[in-house]
């Protein structure tokens, strides 16, 4: 094995997951990036050890709930941002319950309770990001949940030289993505966002979609500078398996030659990935890992088991990427 890469224990259900698993509220303040799933898993592990947590989530989702209700409500989509708060949230209250509950019929029918709730409390409240406060109340989050922008915004990519938009269609998209932005171009940041990114000891990127969840919260105008003047370790976590329509045949430096090449985020000081052996069905794949190439960004590598057995697909254990990831704390 190169000498870039570590392996973490293969006994990862040992004394270190039981001491990273005990809350220590005086632990790092850790900022993590992205949206969907892999966001929320994210959050799960790193809310084991920080002292602080804020989520910072794209806003650019046009799907689904959030698709439907962003645009007539002149807020944020409220999809992504609903599962980073139930990734903080511990306990399994009434209140984690009905953020969770989606309809099955009527007029509601695909909406998320969650998202209609944030909504409401965006009208009473006066604004978006006092409706997040007073839902972080409601749930007993262990963190904080800040949009990348106070807008509603609209990404765009050039895929083998076409213009692509709307974040469905990206996802979509096959080809090789030479340009990814948010729409309108003068879109301004949250401040709230870069204040975070600024006094944070560890920033994390990934996992999830590579253009449509990390890109897309990256280039909103001003988050990847505040990275880039942050003092904070910067550590990326590779994705499991591909993605059809976004990262097909591409291994974890692909996707951060990518990351860099369209967002211009600084390189990372580690990337986080799992050796854990994994099946699917083509044409998705394993997301391998070379440390030689890795080095030359001069990050490490640093690997380890970290496959949840009981997922439907394969996905991150929350507990086992806490342990890495506190591991890659600077003391």
């Amino acid at each position: 094995m190169p000498a870039s890469a570590k392996t973490m224990p293969t006994d990862i259900e040992s004394e270190a997951l039981l001491e990273a698993l005990n809350l220590n509220r005086r632990g790092p303040h850790v900022v993590a990036l992205g949206g969907g799933k892999g966001l929320a898993r994210a959050l799960e592990a790193i809310r084991s050890y920080a002292g602080r947590v804020d989520a910072i989530v794209t806003v650019a989702d046009d799907g689904g709930s959030s698709g439907r209700l962003a645009p007539h409500l002149d807020i944020p989509p409220p999809g992504d941002i609903r599962k980073s708060l139930i990734a903080l949230t511990p306990d399994d209250s009434v209140w984690r319950q009905l953020f969770e509950y989606r309809f099955d019929g009527a007029d509601v029918r695909g909406h998320s309770l969650g998202n209609l709730i944030i909504a409401a409390l965006a009208d009473i409240e006066g604004s978006f990001e006092a409706a997040l406060r007073s839902s972080e109340h409601l749930l007993g989050a262990l963190g904080s949940v800040i949009p990348a922008s106070p807008w509603h915004l609209e990404l765009a990519a050039v895929v083998d030289g076409v213009e692509v938009r709307g974040q469905v269609n990206v996802s979509l998209a096959r080809g090789s993505v030479s340009e990814i932005r948010v729409l309108p171009a003068d879109a301004p940041v949250t401040e709230s966002a870069v204040a975070a990114l600024e006094a944070a000891d560890q920033i994390v990127l990934g996992p999830g979609s590579l253009y449509t969840s990390i890109a897309a919260a990256l280039v909103v105008p001003g988050i990847a500078d505040a990275i880039n003047r942050s003092s904070a370790s910067l550590v990326y976590i590779a994705n499991v398996i591909t993605q059809d329509g976004e990262s097909l045949g591409m291994d974890a430096v692909d996707h951060l030659e990518a990351l860099l090449r369209t967002t211009g985020v600084r390189p990372p000081s580690a990337i986080v990935a799992s050796d854990s052996p994994v099946f699917v069905a083509p044409p998705l794949e394993a997301v391998g890992i070379d440390a030689e190439a890795a080095a030359t960004y001069g990050a490490d590598v640093v690997t380890a088991d970290l496959l949840e057995a009981e997922a439907e697909r394969p996905s991150h254990d929350p507990f086992r990427l806490g342990v890495v990831l506190r591991g890659l704390v600077r003391t």
